[in-house]
């Protein structure tokens, strides 16, 4: 018997059995008896053996003589030399490949400055972004303060760091009902152990009914959990009943100790605490310097923001979207108009959670709590605030158009402004008449105020109503004030409105 052929078993002693384990694995049973290379097939092993070690080469070319050992050498060695084709040139210094993939490799090694991604601490240069992320990861993240004595693992936090002792370096004394659940928590908290992976992303997991239950949300996309009142349906009963808890009950069990703000989620009230009380955002974009403290956050921001990336596109208006949530919540409020989220207080219905929370605030709790320093108005949100200073009493205008080149306060118009200006773009439009609009806001002033009557700021002189709050003010300003702030430099007539001012111009004196 060819002793190549031998199973490890025959090559080692008992005293040596558990070291040679370790070396061959169970399922790789052939070994090669000159290099001890360990092979799953035995084909496998002889064709290593006969091509490696005796060098065979039983691919001749019929035209010269030439041997190789694969067929692949062969007829590149045919196609280049006796065929004469050189398919692939490079167009910096003409020369010529048989094959791309050889051609890229040439552009990339010889012509390619591949000092592209340049460190902005160190001013460091790398040929990729992912080395350069790693690069920044080991040599500047400086916020990872915290270092566990006992594996110099560090940690941007305390509290992870203590989490990381108290289930990795320490005995964590739980108990358990059942052995399997004891060893599962051994394998997976203190060893670390992921021995499940998805076969379609690769992501690991701790426990098989994580696994099945990844494939089944996201790559099959199931929601079999639906809610009663709403129909809105889920993937898991946890995400169901947080859903009625927090829209249906209106449940917000999670109260800051600090400034009493309540959350209808922990991890919402975690990530108010380490943001406003503890001032910790410890992901920073390396292209804005903008600060997060979650890193999918930053990662997000970076692809949707810098990278301009719009990866999900709606099937029924083609609209594209940088994220895939925000794409569903767009085809559930536009598409199917479901509004999901109703107010006990007031009855008013809104398609999406931010809107309903920032109505109760502002309407029902009282929620301006940002005031101006300069003009005293108030804001629901700080963001708002932030907004109204930079843009009003610091007069910034950050965002220009390219294409005529006016200016804007908030990049958010400026995009609108070249959809509806430049693209003529008028993408809502009413399910009642058809009419169609540039933007959101003034499709649903139109809805309000022309199919619904709706007349909301009313006159507390004459009790006139009106649909929208600038025109009480102007009516205040002129009827009850007598405000007339255009006057015409040619009679000296004065108006309160400036389109009659302007038509009193072109029909008087026009001619003069």
């Amino acid at each position: 018997m060819d002793k190549s052929k031998r199973k490890p078993e025959a090559n080692v002693s008992e005293n040596n059995l558990s070291e040679h384990d370790n070396v061959f694995p169970e399922d790789k049973k052939y070994i090669c008896n000159i290099c001890q290379e360990a092979f799953t097939q035995e084909s496998d092993m002889i064709t290593h053996r006969e091509t490696i070690h005796n060098e065979r080469k039983n691919y001749s070319c019929d035209k010269c003589e030439m041997k190789f050992q694969f067929r692949s050498h062969l007829s590149r060695h045919q196609t280049s030399v006796h065929k004469d084709r050189n398919d692939f040139s490079c167009d910096q210094c003409k020369k010529k490949f048989v094959k791309k993939s050889s051609l890229i490799t040439h552009e990339k090694l010889v012509h390619k400055d591949r000092n592209d991604f340049t460190c902005n601490k160190c001013e460091r240069k790398f040929e990729n972004k992912s080395t350069l992320l790693k690069h920044k990861k080991i040599f500047h993240e400086v916020f990872k303060d915290f270092l566990c004595e006992k594996c110099a693992k560090r940690f941007g936090n305390k509290q992870s760091l203590l989490l990381h002792i108290k289930t990795v370096h320490d005995e964590c004394e739980k108990k358990f009902g059942q052995q399997h659940q004891l060893l599962i928590r051994q394998k997976m908290v203190h060893e670390g152990r992921k021995d499940f992976t998805c076969g379609k992303c690769e992501k690991e997991f701790g426990k098989k009914s994580s696994l099945l239950k990844h494939q089944k949300t996201v790559h099959e996309g199931r929601r079999d959990f639906a809610c009663d009142k709403c129909e809105k349906k889920f993937r898991d009963l946890g995400c169901l009943e947080r859903h009625r808890n927090t829209v249906h009950e209106g449940r917000k069990d999670h109260a800051c100790d600090m400034c009493e703000k309540k959350f209808t989620q922990k991890w919402n009230l975690v990530a108010h605490q380490k943001t406003i009380h503890e001032g910790r955002k410890y992901h920073a974009c390396d292209m804005c310097e903008k600060k997060f403290t979650q890193k999918w956050s930053m990662v997000a921001h970076q692809k949707t923001i810098h990278d301009g990336r719009k990866d999900f596109s709606c099937d029924q208006c083609e609209k594209k979207f940088g994220h895939k949530w925000t794409m569903i919540q767009h085809q559930i409020t536009v598409h199917e108009g479901r509004k999901d989220f109703t107010c006990k207080k007031c009855d008013k219905k809104f398609g999406r959670s931010v809107d309903f929370i920032r109505h109760q605030n502002i309407i029902h709790d009282g929620g301006k709590k940002y005031a101006c320093d300069k003009c005293e108005k108030k804001f629901a949100q700080k963001s708002g605030l932030l907004h109204h200073q930079k843009t009003v009493h610091e007069g910034r205008k950050d965002y220009a158009c390219n294409k005529c080149e006016k200016k804007f306060g908030l990049k958010y118009n400026l995009l609108v402004h070249q959809k509806t200006v430049h693209e003529g773009r008028k993408d809502f439009a009413c399910n009642k008449c058809g009419k169609n609009f540039g933007y959101k806001g003034v499709l649903l002033l139109h809805q309000r105020t022309v199919h619904e009557g709706q007349k909301d700021f009313a006159c507390d002189i004459c009790e006139k109503k009106f649909a929208q709050k600038k025109d009480l003010v102007w009516h205040h300003r002129s009827i009850h004030e007598g405000h007339k702030d255009y006057a015409c430099d040619k009679c000296e007539k004065k108006f309160s409105q400036k389109v009659n001012f302007i038509r009193h111009q072109l029909t008087v004196h026009e001619d003069l």
